[in-house]
């Protein structure tokens, strides 16, 4: 296991925190010296400050909460992360409760969705071949770029829009289920009130600390991505199918997996804009010799509009959150 990445940064920096409040479901940041919660999902947004702190945190969520400041003042930005061992239960929160913006994360929902409108409504349609015209061909497409002429079929546009995060496959699937509308309809249906999605790619990776529209919260995703990949949202089949297509994903090496010994299994979804140099990853996790997985989201944005992104403040998030859970020895 690698050490974890050490960034240097001014001490005054490393002393100053980010406050953050949160304005009609959106997040502006502000100069400030109060610390940053550790929040669980129930009391995410709306708790009192004070009730927040009077909650009695366990040893391990308060070591990652102090570890994820410090690295968010290194990185300049905010880290949103929600992480259950599914096994014990235990659970590392910080910022789970406030919005991120869903980026390239929402494919791994779209996948699902279509595997149920398959399963329940419509048979055959992972054998449907889709076509489209090259005007529709979106920027970061490296598989449908390549089948303007013969398309491809549903199940194929789900193996690219995750194993690629092909963004014309992405917008391919959204077609099959009502559009990005349909895709927040499916949200519901998972009992999460909090995702949606409003715009099509690559439009919906333009985002701003207000902005409500194509968000999501690091709870209510992995609770989503825990009921696809683990629970009973999708026939055992098409969770299986899901499941393959996460742990093939070839995006994702430099983020979760990066965090984690080699000799673990990750089925996991990045996503990543321009803006403020957001960038995500959501990710089911077989520890070796483990009982059960862990889930990890794991979603972040930076203060710069123009900022770059940071593979390795995802990558380092994940260690952070695996050693609070118990699951990594220290390095």
């Amino acid at each position: 296991m690698r050490p974890l990445h050490t960034r240097r940064f001014p001490a005054a920096l490393k002393a100053a925190a980010l406050t953050v409040s949160v304005l009609a479901g959106g997040t502006i940041y502000g100069p400030g010296t109060a610390t940053a919660a550790v929040q669980t999902p129930a009391a995410a947004v709306h708790a009192p400050t004070a009730q927040v702190r009077q909650a009695a945190a366990p040893s391990g969520q308060a070591e990652a909460g102090r570890r994820l400041r410090a690295l968010e003042a290194s990185f300049d930005g905010r880290i949103g992360v929600y992480a259950v061992d599914t096994a014990t239960g235990k659970k590392i929160t910080y910022r789970a409760g406030e919005r991120f913006p869903l980026l390239s994360t929402f494919k791994a929902v779209a996948a699902a969705a279509v595997l149920q409108k398959a399963r329940t409504t419509e048979p055959g349609l992972m054998d449907k071949v889709v076509h489209w015209t090259q005007d529709e061909v979106k920027e970061n497409s490296p598989v449908t770029e390549d089948h303007v002429e013969d398309g491809l079929t549903v199940a194929e546009l789900c193996d690219a829009a995750i194993t690629e995060s092909d963004n014309t496959a992405g917008n391919m699937l959204l077609k099959q289920i009502g559009g990005p509308a349909g895709l927040t309809r499916y949200f519901r249906t998972l009992k999460d009130p909090i995702s949606r999605l409003d715009r099509w790619e690559t439009e919906l990776n333009i985002w701003s600390p207000k902005e409500k529209r194509d968000t999501t919260t690091p709870a209510a995703i992995a609770a989503d991505l825990r009921e696809l990949t683990l629970g009973d949202a999708l026939n055992a089949k098409d969770r299986a199918r899901l499941n393959g297509w996460l742990r093939a994903n070839k995006t994702g090496d430099k983020r979760i997996r990066a965090g984690l010994p080699k000799t673990w299994t990750v089925g996991d979804k990045t996503g990543a804009s321009s803006y403020h140099g957001a960038t995500n990853d959501i990710a089911v996790v077989w520890p070796e010799k483990a009982k059960a997985p862990l889930v990890m989201a794991i979603y972040t944005t930076r203060r710069a509009a123009k900022a770059t992104n940071d593979n390795q403040a995802i990558a380092d998030t994940a260690t952070i959150v695996a050693q609070a859970l118990g699951t990594l020895p220290k390095s």
